[in-house]
């Protein structure tokens, strides 16, 4: 009989116990000699492992990145080059796809149907990157206003940059970071969340392959202090972090006292303002990518519904009916719509905001509770994918990121109302309209405070700018914005003779 459990162990993946980081053009071993173990949060059985890096690797791969990004290898590319390098990454890290996914699945438990497209994503982003390099290469002369001279405006890299990821989408969150830094012409030290410190093995496998300098990108496995001292050593020129809003406080607070730009991909609350002429049969096709993607652990979605007082039950069955009907179970089969929470700790904080809810008298329509799997499923991370109604904007599960399989549907009279409680979070990271007529749901678009807002469905555009507002970050990636913040300007001024 083949189980859960023998599925993995026969899975074809590169990396499952390893001792080492990528410091300096090759896999040294660590200097650290505590491991963290990686665990399938599908089964809760341990299935891999990593060094718990200490100062000296960080030293050894800051150094490394210091030492590459003053060298006169890297310094000879031009955008071309670097342009050029992208586009050989992209070809190599969509070889590894199959092998990139499993990995991604086992370790955060997200379904293949999801990290399936992990490699083709991350590809289309070093491509798209790639495509920049003629606004770094063509001359930027700006005359003076009152026509006295000119100014030749030089885009320079910031610098040797540390890049840190968070465990949802370990591949792409970090590649966002990664391709803008590279096309600049700086030099990176990349540290994975602890719960998903395999996957990215693969890419920098893909990196080597491609030919990138040795020193130029860095890759360091080990503990949440690891990221305090990137972010604090002082041969760092930048920092670029995704996560939790609290981490992301030290962050900023760190970066403020040592006056070194970060940018910041923090969490979010947003809102689905469903408005009374919406297509609820549009809401529904659109419902699990765009409010509960990845088991509703993704920063971006609307996990707030905000239906029409004189629709709201026709809202709660729609997306009750949608919710329900997704397939949750093993993230290996293809079919799997719902998988489990990313790791222990983040279910016990999802069951935490279940309870919440039920006390404070909202009423689940479906899930609500842990999920009970069977066989070797038994042991995993699984919530039951929830929909809470009679939710008030007074509740947590309304005010507060779950980061879960959890949806809350609120009830407002006007659409006055309806822009205010979208407006009424301390966040600003996403949010969608719903509408049959566009040019409305554009103008309801305009009035909600938030980085990103989609008409009818929702998705990131890597030519476009993407940051959040408030608690959910500083700065932007995606576009020409987000190469700009590996950027130092320069200006050379000249009179005009």
């Amino acid at each position: 009989m083949i189980t859960a459990a023998t599925t993995r162990e026969q899975l074809a993946i590169p990396y499952r116990h390893v001792d080492t980081h990528f410091i300096d053009g090759q896999w040294v071993r660590s200097a650290g000699t505590e491991r963290i173990e990686v665990t399938d949060p599908a089964t809760g059985k341990v299935w891999g492992s990593v060094p718990a890096g200490n100062t000296r690797d960080v030293e050894r791969a800051v150094g490394a990145a210091h030492s590459a990004f003053h060298g006169e290898q890297w310094g000879s590319y031009s955008p071309s080059d670097r342009a050029a390098l992208l586009l050989r990454i992209a070809e190599e890290v969509e070889a590894r796809a199959t092998e990139l996914s499993l990995t991604n699945t086992l370790e955060n438990g997200s379904p293949v149907s999801e990290t399936g497209g992990a490699a083709a994503n991350a590809a289309g982003i070093f491509r798209y990157f790639a495509s920049l390099a003629p606004m770094l290469e063509n001359e930027d002369l700006r005359p003076f206003p009152n026509g006295a001279g000119e100014s030749l405006v030089r885009r320079d890299p910031v610098g040797v940059c540390a890049l840190i990821a968070p465990w949802n989408f370990p591949i792409n969150l970090m590649v966002i970071k990664l391709a803008p830094a590279l096309l600049a012409g700086c030099t990176v030290v990349m540290k994975p969340a602890s719960p998903t410190p395999l996957s990215f093995r693969i890419i920098m496998d893909a990196m080597a392959a491609a030919g990138v300098p040795a020193g130029v990108a860095n890759l360091v496995t080990g503990p949440g202090r690891m990221g305090d001292e990137l972010v604090r050593h002082p041969l760092v020129s930048k920092v670029a972090f995704t996560g939790s809003t609290p981490v992301g406080r030290k962050i900023a607070a760190a970066c403020g006292e040592l006056l070194r730009p970060v940018t910041l991909e923090l969490g979010g609350k947003s809102s689905a303002l469903v408005l009374p002429d919406a297509d609820l049969d549009v809401l529904s096709s659109r419902l699990i990518r765009s409010c509960m993607r990845n088991t509703g652990q993704t920063c971006y979605i609307s996990t707030r519904i905000l239906a029409p007082a004189q629709r709201y039950g026709e809202v709660v069955e729609a997306v009750r009916a949608t919710i329900s009907g997704g397939i949750q179970g093993d993230p290996l089969k293809p079919d799997t719509v719902f998988g489990p929470s990313a790791n222990r700790s983040q279910f016990e904080t999802v069951l935490g905001y279940l309870e919440a809810g039920h006390a404070e008298g909202a009423q689940a329509v479906t899930g609500g509770r842990k999920a009970m799997m069977g066989g070797d499923l038994a042991g995993g991370y699984f919530i039951e994918p929830t929909v809470f109604a009679d939710v008030t904007p007074d509740m947590r599960i309304s005010r507060e990121e779950i980061f879960g399989p959890v949806i809350t549907v609120l009830k407002y009279q006007d659409e006055a109302e309806g822009i205010a409680l979208a407006n009424n979070t301390e966040f600003g990271l996403g949010g969608l309209v719903f509408s049959a007529d566009e040019q409305h749901a554009v103008q309801v678009a305009d009035r909600i405070d938030s980085g990103s807002v989609g008409i009818n469905f929702f998705a990131s555009n890597h030519a476009a700018p993407f940051g959040g507002r408030h608690d959910s970050g500083l700065g932007a990636e995606y576009g020409p914005e987000g190469l700009s913040a590996y950027l130092s300007y320069k200006s050379i001024h000249r009179e005009v003779r």
